[in-house]
């Protein structure tokens, strides 16, 4: 029997929802729900701040996010992370490259793109495979790559005419 995650928010994303994990005074988690996940308005200032900063960076990818974070992870994990913040908007990097330069796998890399508990704010979708897009938490195909397609094509990494080709995850509703 799985225990329902809790989340403090959970926010209509041009793809489809994000659900807000909080606690106390620090963001925990952001993660991709069903686009037809019902929506929940933010049940704390923070979860408010939270929603608020990602919908300013879904009207403009320059913007840069200033929250109170809380990631875990082990050192690995961490030395990834770190590395994937400092990809620039509108660039990628390979698995191959990080791991190149942190003395890892790109299997490794990989794992840790995926276990990365803050998408977007630690921006994991600017990592791309040798062939192609590469995998997206977790996932090598279906609604997880959407997104991936969309967040770069958002901060123009790739070009918007391959949207046309891939059709829309969901809409712009908005938290209520």
């Amino acid at each position: 029997m799985s225990i329902p995650l809790n989340y403090q928010a959970k926010l209509a994303a041009p793809f489809g929802v994000l659900g807000i994990r909080c606690e106390a005074e620090v963001l925990t988690g952001i993660e991709f729900l069903p686009p037809d996940s019902p929506l929940h308005a933010p049940e704390s200032a923070l979860a408010q701040g939270v929603c608020d900063q990602l919908l300013a960076y879904f009207d403009n990818p320059d913007f840069q996010f200033d929250l109170p974070l809380r990631v875990g992870g082990t050192a690995h994990q961490n030395r990834v992370w770190c590395a994937m913040c400092s990809i620039p908007r509108g660039q990628t990097q390979q698995y191959g490259e990080i791991a190149r330069r942190l003395g890892s796998s790109p299997r490794a890399v990989g794992q840790a793109c995926g276990n990365n508990p803050l998408p977007i704010i630690i921006p994991c979708h600017r990592v791309v495979s040798k062939s192609g897009m590469g995998g997206f938490n977790h996932h090598n195909r279906g609604y997880a790559l959407d997104v991936k397609r969309w967040l770069l094509m958002h901060e123009g990494a790739i070009p918007s005419s391959i949207s046309s080709q891939q059709g829309n995850s969901g809409d712009k509703r908005r938290a209520s």
